[in-house]
């Protein structure tokens, strides 16, 4: 049956129904058009560029998913469809890319499926604290220690996680520990954007903000008791009962201080095997052993295990925990038990300095 038919068929009223109805389908079939054209030919990038990672075995969908999370097209579903139909399914390869404003799914798929053999892999490890991040980087050959800690201290990064963040090093605890590809003598920035952007990714996600205001606590809270988490614990076991210490202590009005070792650690620049009771006293809003509550900012890069640890503690009656020479964790509800574990398991050290931060 024809459309003029069909209307010719249709009560007055209910032809103004069926022909404004028939409009505004080919007005929106006609604005669908032209943006998935428009993304076809130039992306949707709003930014003048932006880096992102393809991972090993990343496949078509991963990467479209990528692409539409970052900004650098607006229909997921059509680029998948246009690389499937161009075979460039399974060629994507892995690395850090630059993607400039008005690449379209050709350029696209053209960049990603290129191989970076100039690209410098860096694999950065949980825990480690922004300076250390900076040799890191600095003996890869991607940018120097000095102009790094520099961008981390004194640039400006734009991330919602980052707005109230008002620590002494403003981005521990933000650079994700992950691995990553750069060129050599890569700016600085363009590293720490691209940690951020991971952060970004992977760890700052609604559910975890939901769990942290639960909890009571803000986002930035969960980062700062994460990075104690890491730098006590191994395992997801002992990371969850650490968690479960310190928010033990923070609900008990008995127990005012967290008195954690490892914030000394940080305060100090220093990492021993056994803290002394000097090294308790050193004046820093980073000593737990000092000041009540949390310290004032992270103390490491923790990883996704260790904040996941953290917003999903294991409920328990512990309030403290000593470790061996061989980072085994022996938890305990009273001091008396805490304190007979220390006598054990500390009585053939001799606490010296194993390694210097500051070096």
């Amino acid at each position: 049956m024809s459309l003029m038919t069909l209307l010719k068929k249709q009560k007055p009223k209910k032809k103004i129904v069926f022909f404004v109805c028939l409009v505004v389908l080919l007005i929106l079939l006609t604005v669908a058009t032209a943006s998935s054209y428009g993304d076809l030919k130039n992306g949707a990038l709003a930014k003048d560029s932006v880096t992102l990672t393809i991972e090993v075995g990343d496949g078509t969908l991963t990467v479209a998913a990528l692409l539409k999370e970052m900004g650098v097209i607006g229909h997921e579903k059509l680029f998948a469809y246009y690389a499937y139909g161009k075979g460039y399914d399974m060629l994507w390869q892995q690395g850090t890319f630059t993607v400039e404003k008005g690449t379209g799914y050709h350029d696209l798929c053209l960049l990603l499926t290129t191989p970076q053999l100039a690209s410098i892999r860096v694999t950065i490890p949980e825990g480690k604290q922004v300076r250390q991040i900076a040799e890191i980087f600095a003996k890869a050959g991607v940018c120097s220690a000095a102009e790094f800690l520099t961008a981390a201290n004194e640039n400006t990064f734009d991330y919602p996680f980052l707005a109230g963040v008002d620590h002494e090093n403003p981005l521990e605890g933000y650079l994700f520990p992950d691995t990553y590809y750069f060129e050599a003598d890569t700016d600085p920035d363009q590293v720490i954007n691209e940690m951020l952007s991971n952060f970004e990714r992977k760890a700052y996600l609604q559910q975890y903000i939901d769990r942290a205001e639960e909890l009571g606590y803000c986002f930035d809270d969960m980062i700062i008791l994460a990075s104690m988490v890491e730098s006590e614990a191994t395992t997801t076991a002992d990371r969850k009962n650490v968690a479960g210490v310190f928010f033990n202590r923070l609900h008990n009005p008995n127990y005012t201080k967290l008195q954690s070792c490892v914030t000394v650690e940080y305060a100090l620049g220093i990492k021993k095997s056994i803290i002394s009771s000097a090294d308790t006293r050193y004046d820093s809003p980073y000593n737990t052993y000092l000041y009540p509550g949390l310290p004032v900012g992270p103390i490491c890069c923790p990883g996704i295990d260790a904040l996941k640890a953290t917003l999903y503690y294991a409920e328990n009656d512990y309030y403290y925990f000593q470790s061996d020479e061989e980072g085994k964790l022996y938890f305990a509800e009273t001091y008396g038990e805490h304190a007979a574990v220390q006598a054990k398991v500390q009585e053939d050290w001799q606490g010296e300095i194993i390694e210097d931060y500051n070096d």
